[in-house]
């Protein structure tokens, strides 16, 4: 018989992770849903395999079947009453694992069953929306701020989601964030998302920071700007050479200081001004 201490520290973990299943090894209905093998799924189910069963890491048959992005198994286990916000000991959720793996069927489901889109975080836990802009899912990206993703969530290996999409070289992941209205110039020890930019040698990636106000002469802890990570001769350096030289125009700037002024109410609030809708199109960096 197992000692009574350590049946009430694995009982202690698994209440602090919410799951009500038992601790196991991985078990059958683990290893169909990550092979997205529905009826396995559905004949486990029947045959009374519990869906909230969950392996030494914490990881139960729905985060399996996101990982691998099968909406039909996560259809199945979630109406046979699988946990949505069980964290794995990582602290990922079954939709951290179906924006990472570009799921927006599966991640569609999960928010429909109540998942949560900010899991209580820590700075080492990424966020739902990071996980979609470190793989560049920016679809993922649009749902999940849609539905109240904050925008400058704080990861300590990547910073806000920016910087993960920046860092990443995904551009339309960083569109859709600025478009929604993130911190251009948040910092992560005193670096941007320019900073990221410079270094994976992305011009479209600068050149749309700087329409949305990246500042080209922060500096960082090491008291660089973003032309300082550059090669010399490189089309990012001689890029931002001539953002340093050249100001932005007043118009610019004038955008600028609206969206920085209205942040994630710009969407809402630009369209509804007695304006033309070219000069709305303008604000909202409709052609960035």
């Amino acid at each position: 018989m197992e000692h009574p201490a350590i049946m009430e520290m694995t009982a202690a973990r698994r209440s602090n992770f919410g799951d009500i299943g038992f601790w196991a090894d991985r078990t059958a209905l683990h290893e169909a849903a990550s092979l997205g093998r529905a009826l396995q799924v559905k004949q486990l189910i029947e045959g009374g395999a519990s869906v909230n069963m969950v392996t030494v890491d914490n990881i139960t048959p729905l985060h399996d079947a996101c990982i691998q992005g099968h909406p039909n198994c996560v259809r199945l286990l979630l109406d046979a009453g699988a946990q949505v916000d069980v964290r794995t000991i990582h602290g990922s959720t079954p939709l951290c694992n179906a924006c990472a793996a570009g799921s927006l069927e599966c991640a569609k489901m999960l928010l429909e069953h109540g998942a949560k889109v900010n899991p209580s975080l820590t700075a080492l836990t990424a966020s739902p929306l990071h996980e979609a802009c470190i793989k560049g899912n920016a679809d993922i990206a649009r749902l999940v701020i849609a539905h109240g993703a904050l925008l400058e969530a704080f990861d300590l290996q990547f910073g806000t989601p920016l910087h993960a999409a920046c860092a990443k070289e995904h551009v339309d992941c960083a569109r859709v964030l600025l478009k929604a209205g993130a911190k251009v110039n948040a910092a992560k020890f005193h670096e941007t998302a320019l900073h990221h930019a410079a270094r994976v040698e992305m011009v479209d990636m600068i050149d749309l920071l700087v329409d949305f106000g990246g500042n080209v002469y922060v500096t960082d802890n090491d008291n660089k700007k973003p032309i300082d990570y550059t090669k010399p001769g490189s089309p990012t350096e001689q890029c931002l050479q001539y953002y340093e030289s050249t100001p932005l125009s007043l118009q610019q700037l004038s955008r600028v200081t609206l969206r920085t002024l209205l942040g994630t109410r710009a969407l809402e609030v630009v369209g509804q001004l007695d304006i033309s809708q070219r000069t709305i199109s303008y604000i909202l960096c409709e052609g960035c």
